[in-house]
């Protein structure tokens, strides 16, 4: 049992933070305070510019991993935070957590899974992602992988979903090697804010309902991540620089995990990351 030592941080302070381009972290695991981040640099993904390699194409046409939306956002949250050898520490303290749970339960963050089926025959969490929206924003918090390529499918997912559902502007907030080579570009903290203000307004559906249709096998609408590029466009920053429907409740023992149909949504989702590039 997980227990806070300091009340969460209300939605509504979260939120209004995210909207002012700053955001809360936590020195150590076991800190009850938070300290508030407002970078100089701020590291972003223009959804018309994620970089796919070869490989990593064929690995989301393989389906090697069963992807969601929100099937396990506190597990998902909880491995981000777990020590690494490179990373003993994490600024993913257990107050950052019961905070991100209130904003998930508000319905404004979200994760990402990638599930393979474990020695057992049971699905297993095997990488992910999660983050905070608000309007047409993404703000990308963290990942992990505990199989190669785990972090990078669920990306390409979320780039994807992001534009099947009119959101347009995904944030990274520091950049990474691992984020450079995907695409991310590099802006300074002001035109990161004009962004956010030109991101304003609602987005066509939720990413779960992205997910839905991606899984279902629904037609990516052409043109889909036009928006995100003239946000882009309007401040300068362009392209250059810039399941199955049952898989949403617990799986069950011994899905179809990695088993690529001739329209499978590894498939959909590199077809809809690639037509307009």
């Amino acid at each position: 049992m997980h227990a806070p030592t300091r009340p969460p941080i209300p939605v509504e302070t979260l939120l209004l933070a995210y909207r002012s381009g700053i955001f809360p972290m936590a020195d150590r695991r076991d800190d009850p305070e938070v300290f508030w981040v407002e970078p100089r640099e701020r590291a972003i993904i223009p959804l018309e510019g994620l970089h796919l390699s070869k490989s990593l194409r064929k690995v989301i046409r393989a389906d090697r991993f069963a992807v969601t939306v929100d099937r396990g956002f506190e597990q998902v949250i909880r491995a981000c935070a777990e020590p690494r050898p490179d990373h003993p520490e994490t600024w993913i303290s257990e107050r950052i957590i019961q905070s991100y749970l209130g904003l998930h339960r508000a319905g404004h963050a979200h994760s990402v899974e990638c599930w393979q089926v474990g020695p057992e025959g049971w699905p297993e969490l095997v990488g992910g992602l999660y983050g905070v929206s608000f309007e047409r924003v993404f703000c990308g918090e963290s990942m992990f992988s505990r199989v190669p390529d785990a972090s990078k499918v669920a990306l390409a997912w979320l780039v994807a979903l992001m534009r099947r559902a009119g959101m347009v502007l995904l944030d990274c907030q520091f950049m990474t090697e691992h984020l450079r080579s995907m695409g991310a570009r590099e802006l300074a903290q002001a035109r990161y804010r004009r962004l956010v203000e030109n991101a304003a307004g609602e987005p066509r559906m939720e990413l779960g309902e992205a997910w839905r249709q991606f899984a279902s096998g629904a037609a990516y609408a052409a043109g889909a991540g036009a928006g995100a590029a003239a946000v882009a466009a309007g401040d300068g920053v362009g392209e250059a620089e810039g399941a199955a429907e049952g898989f949403a409740a617990p799986p069950s023992r011994g899905p179809s995990l990695g088993e690529a149909g001739p329209s499978s949504p590894g498939k959909r989702i590199v077809q809809a990351l690639t037509q307009t590039s």
